[in-house]
């Protein structure tokens, strides 16, 4: 996205000096059985000194979604054992064989079936839906119950611009890992004492490998990005002190274009052309600059405006020179707003009925204002409202677990290039498209998932969002 009107540009370098001042510092602050029933198998018991099958347990069947298998207990010489079939939730252990002395454990861990639990991570919630998980971000906390990995990586000392800013090598380079679910920033406050850290990567929890690090330059700024302060966002979640990422101006991270730390793009399985999506970020009214673009998502793999439809990014602030929502106009004092950028355009909407201009002061898109807000937009196909195709805004309280409110659900822009879009795939964080880097605002987490999710599954991802329990 291209700002077409002057901003200010605040160099990298004056950024970094004035984030110097702040080093990295902590912050102050079953009944006994000779064996339980696996959960979802149907086959039990020890191993008994005779070969006579001991008496089978109960067959009831445990609720849950997909099957999960319970620890049974250990395997007991007994005079025959037990053969207790478990349900595909909580197993029950089978009733007491005659030489079976071990409790069998049933399983603990909720099914993914038809209804998913809401305290599930974004990624469990979407996958179990059928919406793939393609990329999951944040320094905050674990969105994927089977990613493993750290969560996000600093690098102390000086930095460059662009992909590659980490330039003391491996010695200046730290991962952080997650603790009990969040981001174990006692790591960082060790490593760092005494000296400046940048947050160098992020790392994509969704297994596809979409890592992001400072985005080289594009066609809107002739110079990479460098990498945003690791201490300039502190912040808690669920009782932990932790870090979020403060994206200043000349500052931002992608994945999936070319020149990019994932090259050439696009993201791997990231929606291209008319391909539908769903993606959200965690972020704030606080410390908003509304320049082009504080954005989360779809963008081109060139990093150049390749006209309308080539994005599909969610957009929080204040429209820059575009689209407003029901306050209307651009002052901090009626904004901010979630809109979708889709490129040449920030739309909080679309109207057939408002002129002058059809994406300002759409009066179901209204304000959030929120120190920690769920930004939300779904990109549908184009053969959605009878060919007219489809997009959706949604925002909230990120600390609530009431579903998100629908700042718009209709057509796509109808001006020329917005449908069927034409999306690229490559992935953008706190800049637009053609790496416009004059926006700023916190980012705390951010996922993308292929389709358009349901209502449903959007409520449930909501709830998973509040019970992580941010400013707590």
């Amino acid at each position: 996205m291209k700002k077409t009107h002057a901003l200010v540009v605040v160099s990298f370098a004056a950024v970094a000096v004035g984030a110097a001042i702040a080093s990295c510092t902590s912050f102050s602050s079953g009944d006994n059985g000779g064996q339980g029933g696996a959960g979802g198998d149907t086959t039990g018991g020890g191993t008994g000194g005779m070969t006579t099958t001991g008496n089978g347990g109960s067959t009831d069947t445990g609720a849950g979604g997909s099957t999960t298998t319970g620890g049974g207990g250990s395997t007991t010489t007994g005079a025959g054992g037990t053969a207790g079939a478990a349900g595909a939730g909580p197993g029950t252990g089978g009733r007491t064989g005659m030489g079976g002395t071990t409790t069998g454990a049933g399983g603990t861990t909720t099914g993914a079936g038809g209804t998913v639990a809401s305290t599930s991570l974004p990624c469990d919630i979407l996958n179990a839906a059928g919406n793939t998980c393609v990329a999951a971000h944040s320094t905050i906390r674990l969105l994927n119950s089977k990613y493993t990995g750290p969560l996000y990586q600093v690098c102390k000392g000086a930095t460059a611009l662009g992909p590659n800013a980490c330039t003391g090598g491996a010695a200046a380079e730290m991962d952080i890992p997650q603790l009990n679910g969040y981001a174990d920033a006692s790591v960082q406050n060790t490593f760092c004492a005494g000296a400046v850290c940048s947050i160098f990567t992020i790392y994509d929890q969704s297994g596809m490998g979409n890592l992001l690090r400072p985005s080289p330059k594009g066609g809107h700024s002739p110079t990479a990005n460098g990498p945003a302060i690791a201490t300039a966002l502190p912040t808690k979640a669920g009782g932990h002190n932790l870090y979020g990422v403060y994206i200043r101006q000349v500052q931002g991270y992608r994945a999936g274009c070319t020149q990019c730390a994932v090259a050439p793009g696009p993201a791997k399985g990231v929606a291209t052309g008319d391909m539908p999506e769903t993606e959200y970020m965690v972020t704030s009214q606080n410390k908003l600059i509304d320049g082009c673009c504080f954005d989360y998502g779809n963008a081109e793999t060139d990093s150049i405006d390749d006209k309308a439809g080539t994005m599909e990014a969610v957009y929080f602030g204040g429209g820059v020179v575009w689209g407003t929502g029901a306050e209307g106009g651009h002052s901090d004092s009626t904004n901010p707003w979630v809109m979708a950028d889709l490129e040449d355009g920030l739309y909080a909407g679309w109207s057939t009925t408002l002129p002058p201009s059809a994406s300002q002061q759409i009066v179901s898109n209204t304000a959030l204002h929120f120190n920690f807000v769920t930004a939300l937009i779904i990109g549908d196909t184009a053969d959605k409202n009878a060919g007219k195709g489809r997009f959706a805004i949604m925002g909230g309280d990120a600390t609530s677990a009431s579903p998100l409110k629908v700042m718009y659900d209709g057509i796509r822009p109808t001006t020329t290039g917005y449908n069927p879009s034409k999306k690229q795939g490559s992935i953008i964080l706190g800049t637009g498209g053609d790496n416009s880097n004059t926006a700023e605002g916190y980012f705390y987490e951010g996922v993308m998932a292929q389709g358009a999710a349901s209502t449903a599954t959007l409520a449930a991802l909501q709830a998973s969002i509040a019970a992580a329990k941010y400013g707590q």
